[in-house]
């Protein structure tokens, strides 16, 4: 569990069933409700920098994607159906549900993006507003894997390895391969609250933890991957914010704003300096930035 003191006291820790699984969730402010999701190889803690401020206008509800953090972390299966984007984004649909918002705004850094995007394709009346940090579409990556890309990004055909490959190489050393992902992504460890990188520390020793990340992964290369190219041509119709970091491998390898113009029918955005992790990196800038495409935030 993340320590109480990266938030707010008034930020309440809950185990909510939704979806067949129990999710560890944290919910706090007041206001309309908005939804943040989270990426690899982190938990709900990365929020800790934003969510005071996002939650004067807003009633936060911050999850633990299943699989990560202190959320359930079901065995995966021979198709990669248990951590398919469409379940994590039924998983967050029902969670929402649950909590009485059947309508809501959606924020997803890295992973949690690839949720968000899944979650307005399937989900399309219960999305009022969404945003996505520092990624392309995940068809977009596999479409377009050249050298800069697959240097930068190697864990995705890394982690998308037969298990027990990767399981075993990142058990090895967990806490090494975490930090080193934190720290080449971003500015350097330095650029983190130590509490927070003790939690995903924490949290990424569980093996259980280390193999459902690595079964996000191999949705992604295949059942992700062909719910995409299924929905070819489908259109994200609510207002979509698209930010990256100014200094990180989007900027260098992509248009991101035209990749996402593709994808949708309002899209707006802009780089945010900082590298990967634009919620710990550059809180303030990433606050201002949403606003300028339409967040109503304090």
């Amino acid at each position: 569990m993340p320590a109480p003191d990266l938030f707010p006291a008034s930020f309440a820790l809950h185990r909510i069933e939704a979806n067949g699984i129990t999710h560890a969730v944290r919910v706090g402010g007041e206001g309309p409700p908005l939804l943040l999701l989270h990426g690899y190889p982190q938990t709900h803690a990365c929020w800790h920098r934003v969510a005071p401020h996002l939650a004067k206008t807003h009633t936060l509800v911050m999850p633990d994607l299943r699989g990560y953090g202190a959320s359930d972390k079901p065995e995966g299966d021979a198709g990669h159906g248990t951590y398919a984007k469409r379940t994590m984004a039924a998983d967050a649909a029902a969670l929402m549900t649950a909590l009485g918002h059947e309508t809501f705004e959606v924020i997803g850094h890295d992973r949690g993006g690839r949720v968000t995007h899944r979650l307005c394709l399937d989900h399309p009346d219960r999305i009022t507003r969404a945003a996505v940090l520092d990624i392309v579409p995940t068809h977009t990556i596999f479409a377009t894997l050249d050298r800069a890309v697959g240097l930068a990004y190697y864990h995705w055909l890394f982690l998308a390895q037969p298990r027990p490959l990767p399981e075993k190489l990142i058990g090895a050393d967990p806490d090494f391969y975490l930090e080193w992902k934190l720290g080449a992504w971003g500015t350097g460890l330095s650029a983190y609250d130590p509490r927070a990188v003790e939690e995903y520390r924490s949290a990424y020793r569980d093996p259980a933890c280390i193999h459902a990340t690595c079964e996000d992964y191999r949705a992604a290369a295949t059942i992700d991957l062909a719910d995409d190219e299924a929905d070819a041509d489908a259109r994200v119709t609510c207002p979509l914010a698209v930010l990256w970091g100014a200094n990180g491998l989007m900027e260098k390898n992509y248009d991101v704003l035209e990749t996402w113009r593709a994808k949708g029918t309002n899209v707006s955005g802009r780089a945010v300096a900082g590298g990967h992790f634009l919620p710990e990196e550059s809180p303030a800038e990433t606050i201002a930035a949403l606003k300028e495409c339409g967040f109503a935030l304090a």
